[in-house]
């Protein structure tokens, strides 16, 4: 169990039919795709937007209150596309994000999404760091932008981006998933990385490690094994540096996940404590489970019903 009693993470009461167990109070992943963001990823024009009017009724259906929508701006960044007016195109994805988060404003909360190794990055982030429909916080996707955490450059510039972060009192949700796709190196040593290099330049604010460091559906990672626990060993043993440190479960326990995989999901649990941990679903598109069947999956664990009902409870001090 932590040694820290995260003051900072918000309990609040579940939701709870008569008949059935507590639900989650929010869902602490999700992402909308604009029509400018579609065009790009979909080009058959097969796939629709999704926006917050259709999200609302996922989190309605599933009993959830609240939701973390983080804007998939950093998605232009990507090294593996070259963009026309590419933080231009970032801007907008990132408004069009808070314009529809607020159209929900008791119920959405929008982080603003950039590729850190961009040089508008910092500038991105301070932008959104003066509008307060952005401002809560930043989504970073490790895999997404190639971050390489064992390239020293990359280190740096991260730490900077976490310093500027913390200036501005915004929380980090952060994929750490290196690049499956490219074969980028993950294991150990980037999470010393990050745990040595990156926490320390943001102590005063939350950040949240997606996927518990994967990047799922489900949690057949054995490099991502490698990184979660170093950091739940950190944890674990009360280093300072994790004081503010969350994992999302977001799409970690799918259809097909293996006892195995379930098993060390909840040891690894139980080793951070279950007060670090933060229920999510991920993005409502294909065939993802939607935010009610994912807290259904999640309850397969085989932790107690005080465990998911403490999980349930779980707020992240952006979502306030």
């Amino acid at each position: 169990m932590s040694r820290y009693a995260l003051p900072f993470l918000a309990t609040l009461s579940c939701t709870a039919s008569p008949r059935g167990p507590a639900l989650p109070v929010a869902d602490h992943h999700q992402h909308l795709f604009s029509p400018a963001i579609v065009a790009l990823l979909d080009t058959s024009g097969a796939m629709p937007p999704l926006t917050a009017g259709d999200l609302i009724p996922l989190l309605d259906s599933a009993g959830i209150r609240k939701a973390t929508v983080l804007s998939v701006a950093y998605m232009y960044g990507s090294p593996k596309r070259t963009i026309p007016d590419e933080h231009a195109k970032v801007r907008a994805e990132n408004d069009w994000t808070a314009e529809q988060a607020a159209q929900y404003p008791d119920r959405l909360v929008a982080l603003c999404g950039v590729n850190p190794l961009k040089d508008y990055a910092l500038d991105e982030l301070a932008r959104c760091a003066k509008d307060p429909r952005l401002s809560r916080g930043l989504k970073l996707h490790f895999g997404n932008s190639d971050v390489q955490l064992n390239n020293p450059a990359h280190a740096e510039r991260l730490r900077r981006f976490f310093q500027a972060a913390n200036d501005h009192r915004m929380a980090i949700v952060v994929h750490m998933r290196a690049s499956i796709s490219m074969k980028r190196p993950y294991g150990v040593a980037q999470a010393r990385v990050f745990l040595e290099q990156l926490l320390p330049a943001a102590p005063d604010v939350a950040v949240q490690v997606a996927h518990l460091a994967s990047s799922g559906p489900g949690f057949d990672d054995p490099p991502a094994h490698e990184v979660i626990a170093v950091l739940a060993e950190a944890v674990q043993k009360g280093d300072p540096r994790t004081k503010r440190l969350l994992f999302d479960v977001a799409s970690n326990v799918a259809r097909d996940s293996s006892a195995a995989d379930e098993a060390r999901i909840v040891k690894l649990i139980r080793q951070v404590g279950v007060e670090r941990v933060l229920y999510g679903s991920d993005a409502a598109v294909s065939d993802n489970p939607r935010p009610g069947e994912g807290w259904t999956l999640f309850r397969r664990l085989s932790l107690t019903d005080e465990e998911f009902e403490k999980i349930a409870g779980n707020v992240a001090p952006y979502l306030k």
